[in-house]
């Protein structure tokens, strides 16, 4: 695929991006040079190859749910700007 100065306005159209001249130039080329990458990979001899779907075999690798203990209410409140002993006081948001 050869990318063109009209393919470059065009993607810099729907993008809603301005390029100078040298900036468009800078583009054109970067473009090509990822798609001759692409078209290179399509020589490569995949057949057997199965699709990798994870960078690793382990899945789902996540810490065990334990059971710790937690602060008091007293200690959570301690901080608060605002509190009525038993709640956090914030403002209020809703109107009605």
């Amino acid at each position: 695929m050869e990318v063109t100065g009209a393919l470059v306005d065009k993607l810099a159209h729907l993008s809603r991006l301005k390029f100078n001249a040298a900036e468009k130039e800078e583009i054109k080329n970067d473009l090509q040079r990822m798609i001759s990458f692409v078209e290179k990979l399509n020589e490569l001899d995949l057949e057997g190859t199965e699709p990798l779907l994870h960078m690793s075999d382990n899945v789902n690798v996540l810490r065990d749910d334990e059971v710790k203990g937690s602060i008091t209410r007293e200690e959570a409140l301690k901080n608060a700007p605002a509190h009525d002993h038993k709640f956090f006081r914030v403002p209020k948001v809703i109107k009605k």
